[in-house]
């Protein structure tokens, strides 16, 4: 397991001390680089249409915010000072930012999102704002002054583009440098304004509102629930009203419905499919040719596996998630199985029938690659 950049603090102190609790300041986290991009190597992900990005300007007192992709020639038109470009889930694409976002799995993956890396020049900015959720934040080339607070004010400008706070009262203020890191709990406002032209890249995690989760969980009812029976009215009598609706219609009903039943272990289910879900974005490159079991076979126990970056891979006490379904696999193939949702990963080795075969429908949907 690759070491968490968190200084001279265990996961378990940080957890406790600071996790939800108050942000910290770590100079020089990170002080390793395989990868230090230029706005170029950014701009060519913000042209593509495979990947999410945004711009922010502040003009003339106002904020403005585009979508991409971008067109090369929009991107070569910004000025000097006073924008950020922004793009999402660079882990997707780039192996180091992969590596390094998955330094941070001292978190349960599932709570994992991605990691986003902004590019600004002097003066951008993405105004005042708040996250809901925790976000690390690393300074990568040039420098940037953020400002936080802990108001519980966080009523928003309103018709602004952005969700820019109307009020922004800082506490504390700190110029981070190449390789220094910021964490932030959740709704901890804060304001970052570039000093000299660098990137941020933020290490974000999923908390979804018990809205969404509502609304999700009623969709994966939909298609996980059976109930019997149909409408029926034997009984009934004429009606001198017939655009009321009869209050027998709406108890019987009401009955039909209360047949609707879950439990932990659905709720268990439902958890691993929604959060293995890749966003609507995301699509995988499946091999070529196809391969028999014994040709995977001896191409895993002469290469090994890895996951593919977009890959989500979790699992409970009873199943394997992948990509927000179910794997095929016998039970006694999971404890591998669970290794490499755990590492991303299997070492080259002869592995047994049934890992395989599961291997093997993962390979061929683009969701693992030969090579460790």
């Amino acid at each position: 397991m690759s070491i968490p950049p968190l200084g001279n603090l265990s996961p378990d102190t940080f957890l406790a001390e600071y996790w939800q609790k108050k942000p910290l300041l770590i100079r020089q986290a990170v002080t390793q680089f395989d990868w230090l991009p230029t706005f170029a190597d950014l701009a060519e992900l913000a042209e593509r249409d495979d990947v999410e990005s945004r711009l922010v300007e502040y003009k003339a007192g106002k904020w403005a915010c585009d979508s991409g992709p971008f067109r090369p020639a929009r991107l070569k038109r910004l000025g000097e000072r006073d924008w950020t470009v922004l793009v999402q889930s660079v882990n997707h694409h780039v192996p180091f930012a992969d590596t390094l976002l998955h330094r941070f799995d001292f978190v349960p993956q599932v709570r994992l999102d991605d990691l986003m890396i902004s590019y600004a020049p002097p003066g951008g900015s993405v105004g005042p704002h708040f996250d809901s959720y925790d976000v690390f934040l690393l300074q990568v080339g040039g420098s940037k002054r953020w400002r936080i607070s802990a108001q519980t004010d966080l009523s928003l400008v309103e018709g602004a583009p952005l969700k820019i706070l109307e009020r922004f009262e800082p506490e504390q203020e700190w110029i981070l440098e190449h390789g220094d890191m910021l964490y932030l709990p959740p709704k901890y406002a804060h304001e970052g304004v570039a000093i000299e032209a660098g990137m941020t890249w933020s290490i974000g995690f999923r908390a979804p509102t018990a809205q969404e989760l509502g609304g999700a969980f009623l969709d994966y009812l939909r298609d996980h629930i059976a109930l019997d029976g149909i409408y029926t009215d034997p009984n009934l009598r004429a009606t001198a009203e017939p655009g009321r609706v009869p209050d027998d219609f709406v108890d019987q009903i009401a009955t039909m419905l209360d047949r609707i039943r879950w439990d932990r272990d659905l709720i268990a289910d439902f958890a691993g499919r929604y959060f293995s879900e890749p966003k609507a974005h995301v699509f995988y490159d499946t091999p070529d040719d196809g391969t028999s079991d014994k040709q995977f076979a001896r191409a895993v126990a002469k290469q090994g596996v890895r996951l593919d970056a977009k890959t989500v891979m979790l699992y409970d006490d009873t199943a394997i998630y992948v990509n927000g379904d179910t794997l095929d696999a016998d039970p006694e193939s999971h404890a591998t199985l669970q290794q490499l949702a755990n590492v991303r990963s299997l070492p080259p080795a002869s592995y047994d029938g049934d890992v395989i075969s599961a291997l093997l429908d993962c390979y061929e949907c683009g969701y693992l690659h030969l090579g460790h």
